[in-house]
């Protein structure tokens, strides 16, 4: 099998929700004139796509614009989806900046089963194929298997694994990682922690004792805050950048699981209400399936062209 290069595997992630968008457009287009009640109909097929209603309603102006009483190609649809979802994530894509503190620390948030501890291990050999020392913390000491996960992870990036046995104080063990990180000389310490919505309070005050044990070592710690949301969860992930954004201070964004959803449209409605930046997106489960995030690219995917 020849292997993908990105663009073919984000093209490839976002086929399903481009085919949800642009084949229905087309087929409107196809049909008639454009007026009124189509640009109505293309409006509805954006919210659809998780696009949001703002961000649906000004592709659909655009789309309108000097094109009244017209026939309108595929092409030029697309072209014009592209664009305008370009606009909207063009200001949120923005790089995770490995800063020159050492250890560079990253806690990682997320309600479980978002891919949380997944990102967390693609994201350790990344930073292990670049060259830097990576420690991982197994601050999810409720959950057996994500402490198990995240050792799997750690063999597989040759990064080390500070963990406990579960139901293990999180704190502690997160100060444990940060006081070993810099003995070692770590260059990039990434911490998971549980992600237990159901109950905001415990899951509020565990995050915040692990910030305090953080900044008894470092004031300046963390300093990223990453959240990590399933694309496949559609408008529910608008309110999980909520509550992640109060309770933690998050301060950019990896999107998972695209290629598992025809709702992708969801990353630019976030992007267009929240303006948190966008640092990854996934398309897979393989480590090469996270990469930095880059407006053009994922505009054009999500449009269905071609290059």
């Amino acid at each position: 099998m020849v292997e993908q290069n990105w663009w073919q595997r984000l093209n490839s992630g976002l086929r399903r929700t481009s085919a949800a968008i642009t084949g229905a457009i087309f087929d409107l287009a196809a049909k008639r004139k454009l007026d009124a009640a189509m640009l109505e109909e293309i409006e509805e097929v954006l919210i659809r796509a998780d696009l949001g209603v703002t961000l649906a309603g000004k592709i659909a102006a655009a789309i309108g614009e000097g094109r009244y009483d017209k026939m309108i190609t595929a092409e030029e649809v697309k072209a014009v989806l592209a664009a305008e979802v370009e606009k909207v994530l063009l200001p949120v894509a923005k790089p995770l900046v490995v800063g020159p503190e050492r250890p560079f620390t990253i806690l990682v948030v997320g309600v479980n089963g978002s891919g949380k501890t997944t990102t967390i291990g693609k994201l350790a050999a990344r930073y292990r194929a670049g060259g830097r020392k990576v420690i991982l913390a197994a601050g999810d000491t409720f959950r057996a298997a994500a402490i198990d996960q995240l050792k799997i992870w750690g063999e597989r990036a040759h990064a080390s694994v500070i963990a406990r046995a579960p139901g293990a104080d999180a704190a502690g063990l997160v100060f444990e990682a940060f006081e070993t990180a810099r003995q070692e000389g770590a260059d990039v310490l990434l911490v998971d922690t549980a992600g237990r919505l159901q109950n905001r309070a415990v899951l509020m005050e565990e995050l915040h004792k692990m910030v305090r044990v953080m900044k008894k070592i470092d004031p300046a710690a963390p300093h990223a805050v990453l959240l990590v949301l399933d694309a496949t969860v559609g408008q529910n992930a608008l309110s999980q950048v909520e509550v992640f954004h109060k309770i933690a201070g998050v301060t950019g964004l990896a999107m998972t699981k695209l290629d598992g959803t025809a709702r992708g449209g969801i990353l630019a409605a976030i992007a267009a209400k929240h303006a948190l930046p966008v640092h990854f997106i996934g398309v897979g489960e393989g480590i090469e399936d996270l990469a930095p995030f880059e407006a053009k690219d994922f505009s054009r995917a999500i449009a269905g062209m071609e290059s």
